[in-house]
């Protein structure tokens, strides 16, 4: 005699209740492709909520460069480059020190935070603005930023944001004949919610403290003489966040391939590029500077 089948509650034999080889095949496909369905808008979500921060540390660093001039009779925090980002004696001369490289950062003094990709402690403690900052590191970097100190391994890199280069004291203007803005008094030639002071500078570009615009071709306006120096990054969307001198922050969303290489980890890109005829090269210098006499 044949055994009896126990019953479930529904009344089924667990022959008729169990999963098939292809109901489970079914099953997981139409898991598979909700989660497909579903990764984009996450990716969107996290995009913007990296932008959104990404714009807050702007906000702060711009304030704090507002502040600095205030508490200094108008007098713009310092914007050094080169060799000069890494001598500890200059803390007090440029807005932030550290040379970024894959291979040949800043070599700091440990006590003074050890090498420039990772040094928190220059960011934190000696910058002119980290008072204005209640001291932290974190305002300097994007988050949408994932270079490593190393290149394709290491820790996180702890700097992604440059400054206008014809903002602040310096010795001259990357371009002859284009103003050098020590005052905050003197950016009223140019607007200040049309000046920018901070950008996001693709990993691979960067490495002192400071974006170089030049200037040839903007007036008068000759587009075959345009040339990108250092390449603001693409992460927000193919754009970049940008801070300006009446304190607002806007994304600005590249037009030219040619503004947006490729990216390749731990390989820096060839900067002082021609590119001619480029229109996000126009949009950068008409935020950048103005000559000293202008074109009639």
């Amino acid at each position: 005699m044949r055994a009896a089948e126990p019953y479930g509650l529904n009344g089924q034999g667990q022959r008729d209740r169990a999963f098939t080889l292809t109901d489970l095949i079914t099953v997981l496909a139409v898991v598979f492709t909700l989660t497909m369905l579903q990764l984009p808008s996450a990716a969107i979500t996290v995009g913007k909520g990296q932008s959104a921060n990404c714009l807050n540390n702007h906000r702060q660093l711009v304030r704090a460069w507002q502040l600095y001039a205030d508490a200094n009779g108008g007098r713009l925090v310092g914007n050094l480059d080169g060799g000069d980002v890494s001598n500890i004696g200059n803390s007090n001369k440029t807005w932030v020190l550290g040379w970024l490289d894959p291979t040949s950062d800043s070599p700091f003094p440990a006590q003074y935070g050890g090498r420039a990709n990772t040094n928190t402690y220059v960011l934190s403690q000696l910058s002119p603005l980290s008072p204005y900052l209640g001291h932290s590191p974190n305002v300097f970097k994007c988050p949408a930023d994932k270079s490593l100190s190393r290149g394709t391994k290491g820790l996180p890199r702890v700097r992604s944001i440059s400054m206008n280069s014809y903002v602040g004291e310096r010795g001259a203007p990357y371009t002859s004949g284009y103003k050098q803005f020590k005052k905050i008094s003197e950016l009223i030639d140019s607007k200040p919610s049309n000046a920018f002071i901070t950008i996001d500078e693709r990993e691979d570009s960067i490495n002192d403290g400071i974006l170089f615009i030049d200037m040839a071709g903007y007036d008068p306006t000759t587009p075959s003489f345009y040339t990108i120096v250092d390449y603001p990054a693409d992460w927000h969307n193919r754009g970049a966040n940008l801070s300006f001198a009446d304190g607002h922050t806007e994304t600005w969303r590249w037009r030219d391939s040619r503004t947006m290489p490729l990216h390749r980890a731990g390989v820096s890109i060839p900067l002082a590029v021609a590119s001619p005829n480029n229109p996000d090269v126009a949009r950068i210098q008409a935020a950048a500077s103005r000559k000293v006499t202008a074109t009639p």
